[in-house]
């Protein structure tokens, strides 16, 4: 390819054409008009007549360079002229294409795919072979390998398929399978190498041996994003009365900050975080502090505006803290250190949950996950039926033996007990101190170490029951019950046959201790709690943007006990684990709890080439553009010399100086959609509307969506729906229309306040607004930039909290039953509306927010084909997409009608039928 300046030449040698202008300008010149017949009357008619105009015996000078532009701009459109093409990789072989698509790529992404594509087309052009070798490991947990070489437009079909992995780069293992790929193909090639510019081993760096040896072979250049640190977040610590949230980072060059946000299982935001981070930083510190009620509802942290795995942080039971309520005995001195019973309960608990003081009555005022009665007896009345009741509705009683509990034993135990208690040297005692025995598989403790040196010296004895054994979740050594419990209505109660101090047994020394007493507290949410060798099977898994979906099939279970140490990878990615079933527990599986601290990468090899990644305009090929206008100058230059032959008459002559005219002006015509249209007409029929998007080609492409899909709702329902009409909120009424589609592109136009003000107005009035980004699953990287002018664009609206679409939502049976992914063109996506509890314009969501781009799907050009695949494809996803649109506009048209438990049993029968 040859440039000049901001322009390249795909086929240069066509320019060899232009020399020739001069030799064409000469024959044009040397070739005189047509001679004009004139027929003359007799001779004495025309004696005194002067001569009106004579005929040139060349062509005007302005016709021959009209058709030497005609003839320049024909050269030069065949020359495949390119504006702003893409670098190419150096050299003259084939192209090795190196992409780092570990969890940091995910941060630009689109920006990384579209550099690749723009080297993968200039090798293309240049007629190069090309290969690709991504540095993180397969999600089949197969060998890393490079691609075969083949022809470069091949490899733009896989390039496209690619996604970021939720687990870091092996760049030690994609140094070897580039040894083995130079072994079958031992000649030079040239390198481009997509880094993500970090160093992901702890201690020694694996980017510079793979880069030395890309630069031992031949050209290298080194593609990466500049000024965007990559983050890492950390999970949290969870203190008495807040969680404290921590980044790591690669330092930056500038200060800046980064939110942190508090999000519940469906999706709504309850808390935001600022962490600062002063130039240089590579770790930055934030607190949240909220009520343990609202506290508890969280279960993932995330960075705003970073979408990576390593930016998300999942919370189990174990970042929770359950409120527990502590009782003592009703003398005094509970508390004295090293002696009172709720001392040592104090420090086993405090880190953990947060602990409540007072009587009965009080403590149940509000909500409790556990109530510890240390060696308290509860008599016969009002407290006994109120723990009775507390318990039979979910809570957990904890109770613990002593002199009191063995003297006056009630109902609220979960074994009958013997009276009194055996101690060492008693009745029924044992010659030395018991140890405990190693808990039972089935026990909530398994998995625990049961120390030697803790030992029992005097325990209450429960009486010989048929159920005994069942209920016993610890024994000691000699196979009596330590810790028992019941089951009673929905909650339980769990007996410690022990002291809560020191005076029965050394166990509240122990880290035991503490460690039974968190499995217990952790019981109270009605988590089954899961350990030793028990399989936690993947239940969601989270993709490279840090997104939870289904788990592939090749993820493999983790035993419950080896979760803390598991390294997130292709076996096993980040996400949610757990046991099968109702109820069981979930446990997070962090990608940022096994990590090191993101560090930069070294120094490149020398005369190491170096592109910065975003920030460049994309390629436009300039040929077809050139040859249309040279096409335009060639018909002027037909009808002007028409005209000057005299073979055309006067309206044709007026036609022919209007016809170029009308010409030109015919594509700027064509490229904008129609405008709104009259109040009138708009009143009387109804219309979807839709917003500019700023780009006129995806403007076109919502206009022939809606119109495709107004006709596919107009031949299967009994709506009556006109032409799309394109709205310019501010500026014409939206009060007519039941719904507007908005594509949002990254060169959509911030809104004036008259806009957000007419928008706030519809959507208060019932009107609902389709945003679409066009860049979700399947369509990851097709609209760069579209989430961010998303939240520009949004900024000021009244946008309600928003819930994924639940199975149950209106739109998935207004009119169809589907599904509640929703697909468009593309799938896989999340769909986002208002929340059903929020319960303005009658539970009808004025937003819906999306990106599966479904007016591509709804598409219908002129020939009544559909111009855009959709991807992975099928006719199927097409006519879910179409569904789709027909629910969505019963949705509009009828709101939750379709809600109502009146049509309970007619959907009931159709799903039967």
């Amino acid at each position: 390819m040859m440039s000049l300046g901001p322009i390249g030449f795909v086929a240069p040698w066509l320019l060899l054409a232009l020399p020739a202008l001069p030799l064409i300008w000469w024959l044009l010149r040397v070739t005189p008009p047509a001679p004009r017949r004139q027929a003359f009357p007799a001779l004495r008619l025309l004696r005194d007549l002067p001569a009106p105009e004579e005929t040139p015996a060349r062509t005007p000078w302005w016709l021959l360079l009209l058709r030497l532009v005609a003839a320049a701009l024909i050269i030069l459109g065949l020359a495949r002229p390119v504006w702003a093409p893409g670098a190419s990789a150096g050299g003259d072989g084939p192209l090795l294409l190196v992409v780092d698509d570990g969890w940091p790529s995910a941060a630009d992404w689109p920006a990384r795919a579209a550099a690749a594509q723009a080297a993968l087309e200039s090798a293309a052009r240049e007629g190069r072979a090309a290969a690709l070798l991504t540095t993180a490991p397969p999600e089949n947990g197969e060998q890393m390998r490079p691609t075969a070489l083949m022809p470069a437009e091949e490899l733009r079909a896989r390039l496209a398929a690619l996604r970021p992995k939720p687990w870091a780069p092996d760049r030690a293992a994609a140094l070897a399978a580039l040894g083995a790929w130079r072994q079958a193909h031992p000649g030079a090639f040239s390198s481009l190498y997509l880094t993500d510019g970090v160093e992901h081993q702890a201690e020694s760096g694996a980017f510079s041996p793979l880069a030395e040896a890309l630069a031992a072979a031949g050209p290298l250049t080194m593609a990466r994003t500049e000024g965007r640190p990559a983050r890492l977040l950390l999970p949290p610590r969870a203190e008495a009365d807040r969680l404290q949230v921590a980044l790591r980072q690669t330092p930056a060059a500038v200060s800046g900050e980064a939110a942190v946000l508090a999000r519940t299982g469906d999706g709504r935001a309850l808390a935001r975080a600022t962490i600062p981070l002063p130039p240089g930083a590579t770790s930055g510190e934030a607190t949240l502090d909220l009520p343990l009620e609202i506290r508890n509802q969280i279960i993932r942290l995330e960075i705003e505006n970073e979408e990576t795995a390593g930016a998300a942080v999942l919370l189990d039971e174990r970042f929770r803290r359950r409120p527990v309520g502590l009782i003592g005995p009703a003398e005094q001195g509970a508390d004295t250190p090293l002696l009172g019973p709720l001392y040592y309960l104090d420090r086993a608990l405090g880190p953990y949950a947060e602990l409540r003081r007072g009587n009965v009555e009080q403590l149940l005022q509000r909500q409790l996950a556990v109530v510890v009665l240390a060696d308290r007896p509860v008599a016969e009345g009002r407290e006994r039926e109120a723990l009775a009741c507390w318990v039979a509705e979910g809570g957990t009683l904890v109770r613990f033996a002593g002199p009191r509990l063995a003297e006056n034993p009630d109902l609220l135990l979960p074994v009958r007990l013997r009276g009194g208690e055996r101690r060492l040297g008693g009745a029924l005692s044992w010659e030395q101190p018991q140890r405990l025995a190693p808990f039972a598989d089935g026990s909530p403790f398994a998995g625990l170490p049961a120390p030697e040196e803790v030992t029992v010296s005097t325990q209450v004895l429960a009486e010989p029951d048929p159920q005994l054994s069942e209920r016993t979740w610890a024994r000691l050594a000699d196979g009596t019950p330590l810790v028992t419990a019941e089951a009673r209505g929905a909650g339980r109660i769990v007996l410690f046959h022990v002291t809560a101090n020191t005076e029965w047994s050394n166990l509240p020394l122990s880290g035991l201790f503490i460690d039974m007493l968190r499995r217990v507290v952790a019981l109270s949410s009605g988590v089954a709690g899961a350990e030793g060798e028990t399989p936690l099977a993947p239940v969601e898994t989270m993709d490279g943007f840090g997104r939870l979906g289904p788990a592939p099939g090749g993820v493999g279970a983790i035993p419950a006990n080896r979760v803390a140490e598991t390294r997130p990878g292709p076996r096993h990615p980040p996400g949610w684990y757990g046991v099968p079933g109702e109820g069981g527990e979930r446990r997070a599986l962090n990608l940022s709890a096994s990590l090191p601290a993101p560090r930069p990468i070294a120094a490149p090899p020398a005369g190491t080439a170096t592109q910065v990644i975003g920030g460049v305009p994309g390629e436009r090929d300039l040929g077809p553009w050139l040859l249309g206008m040279a096409l335009l100058l060639l018909a002027a230059d037909l009808l002007i010399s028409l005209v000057q032959r005299g073979l055309l008459g006067r309206p044709a002559r007026l036609a022919a100086v209007l016809l170029p005219v009308l010409l030109l002006a015919a594509p700027a015509a064509w490229a904008q959609p129609g405008d709104a249209a009259s109040p009138e007409a708009m009143a009387l029929t109804t219309r979807i509307g839709y917003v500019p998007s700023g780009d006129p080609v995806v403007d076109e492409a919502v206009r022939q969506g809606l119109a495709g899909l107004s006709d596919y709702v107009n031949r299967r329902t009994a709506a009556a729906l006109g032409e799309p009409v394109l709205v310019r909120p501010g500026q014409d009424d939206l009060s007519p229309l039941p719904l507007l589609y908005w594509a949002v592109t990254a060169s959509s136009p911030d809104l004036e306040a008259d806009a957000r003000t007419a928008l706030n107005d519809y959507m208060r009035q019932g009107g609902i607004i389709l945003f679409d980004t066009r860049d979700e699953g399947s369509g990851e990287g097709f609209a760069p930039g579209a989430p961010e002018a998303l939240q520009r664009l949004t900024r000021g609206l009244a946008i309600p909290p928003l819930a994924p679409v639940s199975p149950e939502h209106v739109l998935t049976r207004a009119f169809y039953l589907l599904p509640p992914e929703l697909p468009g063109r593309f799938s896989g996506g999340q769909v986002w509306v208002s929340r059903e509890e929020d319960r303005a314009n009658d539970s009808v969501s004025p937003v819906i927010i999306g990106g599966h781009d479904w007016a591509g799907a709804w598409a219908v050009d002129g020939r009544g084909n559909n111009p855009y695949a959709v991807i992975p494809g099928g006719v199927r996803q097409r006519t879910l997409a179409y569904r789709f649109g027909v629910n969505l506009v019963m949705y509009a048209l009828t709101g939750n009608y379709k809600g109502d438990q009146v049509h309970v049993p007619a959907i009931l029968e159709r799903l039967g039928n």
